[in-house]
């Protein structure tokens, strides 16, 4: 069977709803500088302070302050938070059939996919990332 490969339909899915991601303090610092602004500025331009450890990007009219609802792409794609990276092929995803239902409802580029194989993809990058030659 040959393996498919996940590719982004850019819905916006991903970036909807009522909160994010939370944000570290280095992807705070990979953003500001990438937007030109303090670390101060782009915190109080774009982020909320849920608890005293979380730290999320504003929404704005159901999606992500910077998802781009016309062009349909993350404003910041450089340097997105990487669990904005890892989705929608997160940990969870793995773990049994019924969380890759309920993500594959959301997200269009899984429509195609199996439970059999996503499986598949994580035995494959299991197998890649202890692989590794030396030469």
């Amino acid at each position: 069977m040959p393996l498919k490969t996940f590719e982004c339909k850019r819905c916006g899915a991903c970036c909807a709803g009522e909160s994010t991601v939370s944000i570290s303090s280095k992807e705070i610092q990979n953003i500001s500088q990438f937007l030109g602004l303090s670390t101060e500025e782009f915190l109080k331009k774009y982020t909320l302070l849920k608890s005293k450890t979380r730290i999320e990007m504003k929404i704005q009219d159901g999606y992500c302050i910077f998802f781009d609802t016309i062009k349909k792409i993350c404003k910041i794609h450089p340097v997105k938070p990487y669990k904005c990276k890892e989705w929608p092929l997160t940990p969870i995803i793995f773990e049994d059939e019924e969380n890759f239902k309920i993500i594959k409802n959301f997200c269009q580029g899984l429509k195609n996919f199996s439970w059999k194989e996503i499986k598949l993809i994580k035995n494959i990058a299991k197998i890649k990332n202890s692989s590794k030659l030396e030469l």
